[in-house]
């Protein structure tokens, strides 16, 4: 029966960054490293700590991946940002200041102002838009502008 002896001399432990073994390490080199570069002695409250991501090096075909990965994400968003353009301006409409009287409505109103055959619909949805209306429904006594014919 073979046995393999491990010597309890060799501890596996991670050096900080710049510090290799077997080469001794100067105070004036450790001063400027911190407290916290101590040979052996783990860097705490890091972010690569707190991930689990000790150790851990990304390598020049990783960062060509990530660059690439995220140019492909950010490429097509460009290209929906060029896309937007803002509509034109809205031609000037004279207007009449009407104060709805009983038995009233905007279908009433869209006939009076809409163009041989042209759409109500279209006309009521303009009547609307123009006085900021949620719905079709107006108040005896209400004020709205009203297209000249």
């Amino acid at each position: 029966m073979a046995a393999t002896l491990v010597s309890p001399l060799a501890p596996c432990t991670m050096l900080p960054r710049g510090i290799s073994p077997g080469v001794p390490v100067s105070r004036q080199a450790a001063r400027s490293q911190g407290a916290s570069a101590r040979v052996g002695a783990p860097v705490r409250g890091g972010a690569t700590e707190r991930l689990g991501l000790d150790g851990l090096r990304l390598t020049a075909r990783g960062r060509v991946v990530l660059i690439v990965l995220a140019l492909l994400v950010s490429l097509p968003l460009v290209g929906l940002g060029g896309r937007a353009v803002a509509g034109e301006p809205g031609r000037p409409v004279e207007v009449t200041v009407h104060t709805v009287a009983p038995g009233e409505t905007l279908w009433g109103y869209a006939r009076q102002v809409a163009a041989p055959g042209q759409d109500l619909r279209d006309v009521v949805e303009h009547l609307r838009e123009l006085n900021e209306l949620a719905s079709g429904a107006l108040q005896v006594g209400q004020t709205i502008l009203v297209p000249r014919a």
